[in-house]
């Protein structure tokens, strides 16, 4: 009987690594939605070796990318819980390239108008647009209802366009010589 439970758990999980690999670019999108490039990063690792503890726990049939992205929503609220409590650094310092580099192509400009949104709009538009989780899943992820969800996307993606736009048309626009 034990060697029937043995086989059973073995061929409804699916080995971790592959979850990482699946599962590991949306979930980092989402961290950076929310966080700033190196908390986000932190996260990213954070919701990983959480989700690592968790796995063998989860129920059969179980939403991996919602639960990924539930965890990472929690290491985000506790990132930004301590930043509150850590003393604002004095000189700036360069920016390294993390190991996740690789996994994401860079936009600052858009990154950084998504930041700038309000916290339910910029959860929202992660969460629905970035992870693909269904307003009902960002709902229940962020609190509130399914109308406010979708409200705090639609707004959120409008100012974002606007913002994202603006930026973009304010940069200067190299010309082509002709020769």
């Amino acid at each position: 009987m034990l060697r029937a439970i043995v086989y059973k758990i073995d061929d409804n999980e699916r080995p971790f690594e592959e979850i990482v690999a699946e599962h590991g670019p949306t979930v980092l999108r989402v961290c950076r939605a929310v966080l700033a490039r190196p908390d986000a990063d932190d996260a990213w690792s954070e919701t990983f070796l959480a989700a690592l503890r968790a796995y063998p726990g989860l129920a059969d049939g179980a939403n991996i990318e919602a639960w990924l992205v539930t965890i990472a929503h929690h290491k985000a609220i506790d990132i930004v819980r301590a930043q509150s409590r850590r003393a604002t650094p004095v000189a700036d310092v360069a920016q390294t390239r993390s190991a996740t580099d690789a996994l994401e192509t860079s936009d600052d400009g858009l990154w950084a108008a998504l930041r700038a949104l309000p916290t339910k709009q910029r959860q929202a538009v992660a969460y629905h647009h970035v992870a693909g989780m269904s307003y009902a899943e960002v709902a229940a992820l962020v609190g509130g209802s399914t109308d406010a969800a979708r409200r705090a996307a639609h707004d959120g993606i409008r100012a974002l366009r606007s913002r994202y736009h603006n930026s973009q048309s304010s940069t200067p626009q190299k010309k082509e010589s002709r020769s």
